[in-house]
């Protein structure tokens, strides 16, 4: 089957909105990471490719940990691991319900794309547990020095920042450039993430 390629990402509508069809072979998921874009689409569309400008990232060096954050994260009650329990997370993130969204993104075939990718090695998944319980985490694709997260979810206060902390930590380690959080939210502006243009997102992910 023939590899899909994609637009320029210059060529992106205002929203952010670049293209629409192919398939979420894993080739074709990493091929559009190399190129800052990612999908995501609602169950009755077409699979939507994105490259929003501006970019919410969170460069590691500048992952803000609050007091009380920091204190968590020292409790022993607080269990945490990587790519312990994939299937588990990516489930969460898909049916635990957040503010002002109205359903999911992560659907059964996108559950199928990132459990490929995970199989594969590229997609991780960082849990917090609380006991046998999984409280937090999040998922993301680990491509060339970048980590481009794609979800979290969380069960109780500070669980999903909890997870944000053990990420980058493990970016650290990996000496990845920057975490690509795709689009803004208050809630990684008040973990140290902030906006870049598209341009400037560009030349980071492709400077060698």
């Amino acid at each position: 089957m023939r590899l899909i390629t994609f637009p320029e990402p210059s060529l992106a509508n205002k929203d952010g909105l670049l293209a629409m069809g192919g398939d979420l072979r894993p080739a074709t998921l990493l091929a559009a990471y190399a190129q800052g874009i990612f999908p995501w689409y609602g169950r009755d569309d077409p699979i939507l490719w994105w490259s929003p400008d501006p970019r919410m990232v969170l460069f590691p060096d500048n992952f803000h940990c609050s007091k009380r954050l920091a204190r968590r994260l020292k409790q022993a009650r607080y269990r945490f691991s990587h790519n312990e329990s994939f299937a588990e997370v990516i489930d969460l993130c898909a049916h635990i319900p957040r503010k002002d969204e109205g359903g999911t993104w992560i659907l059964p075939e996108m559950i199928t794309a990132y459990s490929l990718l995970h199989a594969q090695g590229f997609a991780h998944s960082f849990e917090v547990w609380e006991g046998d319980l999984l409280i937090g985490g999040l998922y993301g694709v680990l491509h060339k020095q970048l980590f481009f997260a794609e979800s979290m979810f969380s069960r109780k206060r500070d669980a999903s920042k909890m997870a944000v902390a053990q990420l980058v930590d493990y970016a650290r380690l990996m000496n990845c450039k920057l975490i690509d959080c795709q689009f803004h939210t208050e809630h990684l502006f008040s973990l140290g993430g902030r906006e870049i243009s598209r341009q400037a997102f560009m030349a980071l992910i492709t400077k060698d």
